[in-house]
């Protein structure tokens, strides 16, 4: 296996993506990559770090797929939709899928960022099952379009946005960004863990571009959210409203206080 120095590698790691990895020997060449992210039933990714043709990888070493199959039929993810996401975020993260198999060859010694996008890749890859929920629970995302609009000035308003210099993939996006403030404000509309974790991941990345804003959420039903989701989210954002269908005024209020009455 190439040269690999253990400590390096888990500082980079804690640097780029977060401070609870750890990293544990599991076999001759093999190493458990241990992280704090997870599905959407609680289950942590599996992430192993080894070499593979005289390269050094990160591997699910089948586990998405199969971990998918648990409420799915294998067939679901080989056609229609459900193969276009894969497809389309494979390409864009880099990430090869080999019998099934996800793998990304880490480039020369950026360990953190390859666990990044790998960790975004297969978090993505699993948001599939969520294909059918998601139809169900657009009604909350036009509500929350349209509280926006009706509060804020639709100039001010960027639905959907990323950073076209740092992310012209769009990999990190924000529900809406408010501009006409010294600092934006960054909006975050949240119905379900995968939403939220997306968020987390998002948001973690602005801090890391160490480009001002401020950053605020609103759920749908935040009693509905995984509690370790919910925490690590809190910890990065400024502000969130438990309830969009219960807190529309508080919401409109906070608005108006914090971008200014100019922006109506």
């Amino acid at each position: 296996m190439p040269t690999m120095n253990l400590t390096d590698i888990e500082h980079s790691f804690h640097e780029k993506v977060s401070r609870k990895i750890r990293i544990q020997q599991e076999g001759l060449d093999r190493f458990r990559v241990f992280t704090p992210f997870m599905f959407d039933d609680g289950d942590h990714l599996l992430v192993v770090l080894r070499s593979r043709d005289d390269r050094i990888v990160l591997t699910d070493e089948g586990h998405t797929y199969m971990h998918l199959t648990y409420s799915m039929k294998e067939r679901e993810l080989l056609t229609g939709t459900r193969n276009t996401i894969i497809s389309n975020t494979l390409s864009t993260f880099g990430v090869q899928d080999i019998g099934g198999e996800l793998i990304l060859e880490v480039p020369s010694h950026q360990y953190g960022d390859a666990l990044f996008s790998f960790i975004q890749a297969v978090l993505k890859i699993s948001d599939v099952s969520f294909l059918q929920r998601e139809r169900t629970q657009s009604l909350f995302m036009d509500d929350f379009r349209s509280l926006l609009i009706n509060t804020v000035n639709q100039k001010y308003l960027v639905f959907d946005w990323n950073d076209p210099i740092r992310d012209p993939a769009g990999k990190y996006v924000v529900d809406c960004r408010i501009n006409g403030t010294t600092v934006p404000l960054y909006i975050s509309a949240l119905n379900n863990d995968r939403k939220t974790r997306d968020a987390t991941i998002t948001l973690l990345q602005f801090e890391k571009w160490k480009e001002p804003f401020r950053s605020m959420a609103i759920f749908e039903n935040q009693e509905a959210i995984n509690p370790r989701v919910l925490a690590r989210f809190t910890d990065v954002c400024d502000r969130q409203f438990s309830s969009l269908a219960l807190n529309q005024h508080r919401i409109q209020d906070f608005l108006t206080m914090n971008v200014g009455s100019n922006l109506a």
